[in-house]
């Protein structure tokens, strides 16, 4: 789960990293309010998920209450790559002398983490990497060690920050790696991290990047969620634990496993070249379990997609047989019941695939076509899709 930067922010004060002031809010007459109340300077800052904020408008500086409303006006609703403006965080303006960056992330490749930082802060990182690699430190960390205080002195040494600078940072690095242990973060990332005209080291501009597999061990990390931009079949997928995702196209596609899935979500999408251009509408994949309740769970959330026309089922029987994947699918009809009214190409391989299909036959469900073949089930599933739309 990617964080709104006051949310990372508030993380940060949280573990003790230095940061300014800042007050989230949703209408002018809030902005407003909070520049009043943080006194000074304030900076107006868009907040969206999402890099170039500050080319696109996002963030203005505010002199006064009254220039904060109006900034607020201005950046609130405003379309920013495709991300809607819904809140403001009016942050304390900052005396900046220098400019840093920092960030530690997972290093999936290595089995480890990986702390980059840089004396060039400010300017795209992705930018900096490209042009200037000499710049950018990279050092491994040790997870089982974190950043401690060591790892903290290796790597502002490699960054080239001078000796009185360096000892500043060092005690903000090891914060920011309590955040990223303590929070069970894969990105903790700040851009930039200022040294102020009276030397004191802040973090301005924080991103954060919680693991949602550690969600068990964090339960306050559930009101950090965005529900406002939240697709609610998405967050009911998510409710029983299925993977999916939503995309913009009109056959619903289930199957076991990643591989097949995203597999089936290129056949289809091929077929529909065929049947009125029409195209995968998701990608979910119900893993090796396929019971009634894991099936019903699916189509429920599949069928609920008002852009749905029909659906593909795609399930090579290993673990999970086919006779198993077919009672599901049979019995998952019988839970939905009259919710169920869009038709559903089933084709079924592998392990006990001729019980499978002799299941399915027996029902005979008016909803199911069976098919052979992934290819002749996604052309089946595509052709239906196109007559119902």
């Amino acid at each position: 789960m990617d964080l709104f930067e006051y949310q990372a922010r508030d993380l940060f004060e949280k573990h003790g990293v230095p940061v300014l002031a800042g007050i989230v809010a949703t209408t002018p007459e809030e902005a407003k309010a909070a520049a009043e109340k943080i006194g000074g300077v304030t900076v107006v800052k868009a907040q969206v998920k999402v890099g170039g904020r500050g080319k696109a408008g996002g963030v203005k500086v505010a002199k006064t209450p009254e220039e904060a409303y109006e900034y607020a006006q201005q950046i609130l609703g405003m379309d920013i790559k495709g991300h809607t403006v819904h809140r403001v965080m009016i942050a304390q303006g900052a005396d900046i002398a220098e400019e840093y960056y920092f960030s530690v992330l997972l290093d999936r490749a290595n089995r480890s983490y990986l702390a980059m930082c840089s004396v060039e802060g400010g300017m795209e990182i992705e930018q900096l990497a490209v042009e200037r690699p000499e710049a950018l430190a990279r050092v491994d960390v040790n997870p089982a060690e974190g950043i401690t205080e060591a790892k903290a002195r290796e790597i502002v040494e490699q960054a080239g920050f001078d000796a009185e600078t360096a000892a500043k940072v060092v005690p903000v690095l090891v914060k920011l790696g309590e955040v990223y242990a303590n929070e069970d973060a894969t990105l903790v990332e700040v851009n930039p991290l200022v040294k102020t005209g009276d030397g004191e080291i802040l973090a301005l501009d924080g991103k954060v990047s919680l693991d949602d597999n550690a969600e068990f061990r964090h339960p306050e990390h559930a009101e950090l969620a965005d529900r406002t931009t939240a697709d609610p079949l998405e967050e009911k997928a998510k409710e029983n634990d299925l993977n999916y995702v939503k995309l913009d196209g009109e056959v619903g596609i289930i199957g076991n496993g990643a591989g097949l899935v995203m597999s089936t979500l290129d056949v289809v999408a091929y077929a529909g070249e065929k049947h009125g251009d029409v195209k995968p509408a998701n990608f979910l994949d119900i893993g090796g379990g396929a019971s009634a309740e894991v099936m019903a769970a699916g189509l429920d959330v599949i069928l609920g997609d008002p852009q749905v026309k029909s659906v593909f089922v795609n399930v090579f029987g290993g673990i999970t047989a086919c006779d198993a994947v077919a009672n599901g699918i049979v019995k998952a009809l019988e839970i939905l019941g009259d919710s169920a009214t869009k038709p559903i190409v089933v084709r079924l391989d592998g392990n006990n695939v001729d019980e499978g299909r002799a299941i399915l036959r027996e029902a005979n469900h008016p909803l199911i076509t069976t098919a052979d073949t992934m290819d002749a089930g996604a052309d089946k599933a595509a052709e239906l899709a196109h007559s119902a739309k």
